[in-house]
């Protein structure tokens, strides 16, 4: 979704850029002993020279479904947010995580917080932030699994919990199921988790759109406005029977009932209701404007008639990256020797 279309507007979304607000960080009281704010203050430091590293990584690599936000005074930070994938039960959820690199980065891993919303939708995501994995080492694995400071990077975590983590059977992620895959019985289970997941996925999503975190007000505004028709139709297929989550195709979709339980469906008419009544809110062209009132909205049409009468076309805006990753680098090195003088 790196590109959004409205009525006269188009907005373009970079996949890596600085921001200036980190004000809801999870970590922003991190980092604040001397030695720490030493290590992220002089642009020299072995750790200032590999969080440039991952800078320019991740503006070159990110995948179509990820987004990531640094912070200009605050180096150590990242906000990531992964785009639910196709095919699974996060399918068009939004999943944010905020990121702090160890002052002796990358010799320890960064910690990773999940913005939950309170709700447990996957084995290796906590409602309390955890994040379990053993590429950060808070979960155990093989040498090859865990963290390696010569080889591990912020751009293979992030893809590792959009294919490792948000996956299609999430539930075989819970230690020792991995070995029931392949049994009818789990199965039927597994299938059963997705239900449950999807909706509070679904949860997931008001939450977001009520309370967007900092600097992605105008990325999940636009995100719901470009797939809310898609996630209504998908909810309505599963209320009617007649799609496994994860798996309805639009309007290619067979007419026939599958097999779902009697819990989701009901559950899935639910959430279509509230669902319905978020997304009303992204029928208007821009996340700054107000829902206007009938004569506004009559004085608007006149006014569009005139300009097209006139021949002349609305004009096209587009929200862009303010300069490239070295620019923001640089901009980040003068702002430490401001600080030093």
């Amino acid at each position: 979704m790196a590109t959004a279309s409205g009525e006269g507007q188009k907005i373009q979304f970079p996949h890596f850029d600085v921001v200036s607000d980190e004000s809801d960080h999870y970590y922003l009281k991190s980092n604040q002993s001397r030695k720490d704010k030493n290590s992220f203050k002089d642009a020299n430091t072995s750790t200032c020279r590999n969080i440039m590293k991952e800078w320019k990584i991740l503006e070159k690599n990110l995948p179509e479904s990820i987004y990531v936000r640094a912070y200009e005074l605050r180096m150590d930070l990242l906000r990531a947010v992964i785009i639910g994938a196709p095919g699974t039960p996060y399918h068009d959820g939004l999943f944010f995580f905020d990121i702090v690199f160890p002052s002796d980065y990358p010799r320890h891993p960064p910690k990773v917080y999940y913005h939950s919303r309170g709700y447990h939708m996957n084995p290796n995501l906590y409602p309390n932030g955890t994040v379990c994995l053993s590429l950060i080492n808070t979960w155990n694995g093989s040498n090859q699994e865990m963290w390696t400071p010569k080889n591990s990077t912020i751009l293979q975590l992030l893809v590792s919990i959009q294919g490792l983590v948000l996956n299609s059977r999430p539930y075989f992620n819970e230690p020792g199921h991995e070995n029931y895959t392949t049994s009818e019985r789990w199965k039927n289970t597994s299938l059963a988790y997705n239900e449950k997941v999807f909706i509070l996925s679904c949860k997931t999503m008001l939450c977001h759109i009520r309370t967007p975190p900092k600097n992605f007000e105008a990325f999940v505004y636009e995100h719901f406005r470009e797939r809310g028709e898609f996630i209504l139709a998908a909810v309505n297929a599963y209320s009617d029977g007649k799609a496994i989550v994860g798996c309805y195709q639009g309007d290619n979709q067979t007419s026939s009932r599958v097999n779902v339980s009697a819990e989701f469906q009901r559950n899935s008419k639910k959430m279509y209701v509230e669902l319905q009544k978020a997304f009303k809110k992204f029928s208007i062209s821009s996340p700054n404007q107000v829902e206007m009132k009938p004569k506004e909205q009559a004085k608007k049409k006149k006014r569009k008639n005139k300009e097209n009468s006139s021949g002349v076309k609305p004009k096209v805006t587009e929200e862009k990256s303010k300069g490239g990753i070295m620019q923001k680098i640089v901009g980040f090195i003068k702002h430490i020797f401001e600080f030093e003088n």
